[in-house]
């Protein structure tokens, strides 16, 4: 059975709309034709997919599990269409994605110096999305802080860096010249605990302060300012980011941030492994007073 991508497109949008009248103004089509091309896709697979009541749809446990696979296929389906179209054009963009404190600018004077007649992208990423974009097709090559999910991936290394622990100027461990991660045992991590795996080892009472979503470092940085919690970030995100109402404090018992460059596995493009040759010299930016 070969599964139709408009269809799955169609059911991706009313599962994260949880509304077929939302999904249809989405898609900018008909509410009747969502709910033919809905049950159409429930007779191929032989699965229902939502439970629809007056009051609300709902996602029955195959509809989770197929929102889990739509996903990333669709994903892949338009990365595909747009690398298609690129080898179809002949390659006239180099994309390089790459995350906060990293500075691309030699590596990518030298590229623009070999490749004359290519225009090259830059595009910043966050935790979020810094492996997303190769997925989807947005970059040619992503500059990454480990850990991140490296299947389907090849990965150089490029360096490593020191983390530090990035509290409020007045914070009582303001002005140590290092401290380590049990000192911070009692404050609010505000960040996923997957960016600071030691975090999870830490013995501390159980809490329950929810993690606010903050999407940028900027954003991070103003709630550490704020005194409403602590982050542990690079060495060259804090110089890069430095300001005065906030302290940048050495961790001395963190292992390094890892730097590296991704880019898919299956592509064997000659722009990529020069690249890969430019990025051998990238060095982390050097903290403040340094």
């Amino acid at each position: 059975m070969d599964v139709d991508l408009r269809k799955l497109r169609y059911f991706v949008a009313v599962a994260e709309e949880l509304h077929f009248g939302r999904a249809a103004d989405r898609l900018h089509i008909a509410q009747p034709v969502l709910s033919r091309q809905i049950r159409a896709l429930e007779h191929e697979l032989g699965a229902q997919l939502f439970h629809r009541t007056k009051r609300a749809t709902e996602l029955t446990p195959a509809g989770r599990q197929l929102l889990d696979d739509a996903r990333p296929l669709l994903t892949s389906a338009a990365a595909l269409r747009r690398r298609v179209a690129q080898a179809a054009r002949g390659p006239r963009t180099f994309t390089i994605a790459f995350m906060p404190g990293i500075t691309l600018t030699a590596a990518v004077r030298a590229f623009e110096t070999l490749h004359p007649g290519i225009d090259v992208e830059v595009l910043r990423t966050s935790t979020a999305d810094q492996v997303q974009v190769l997925h989807d097709g947005r970059a040619d090559v992503s500059i990454v802080r480990l850990p991140i999910d490296q299947r389907a991936l090849t990965l150089r290394p490029l360096y490593e860096e020191p983390r530090l622990a990035i509290l409020p100027a007045h914070h009582r461990l303001a002005g140590k010249p290092s401290i380590e991660i049990s000192d911070l045992a009692e404050e609010h991590l505000l960040q996923h605990p997957d960016q600071v795996p030691e975090w999870r080892d830490l013995p501390r009472e159980p809490r329950h302060r929810p993690i606010p979503a903050l999407n940028s470092v900027e954003e991070k940085l103003e709630h550490v300012a704020a005194g409403r919690g602590i982050s542990i970030l690079p060495s060259s995100v804090a110089a890069f980011y430095h300001r005065p109402d906030i302290t940048a404090v050495p961790l001395t018992d963190l292992p390094p941030n890892k730097v590296a460059l991704a880019w898919l596995a299956t592509r064997r493009s000659p722009l990529i492994q020069t690249f890969v040759t430019l990025t051998k010299s990238l060095t982390p930016t050097s903290p403040p007073g340094t």
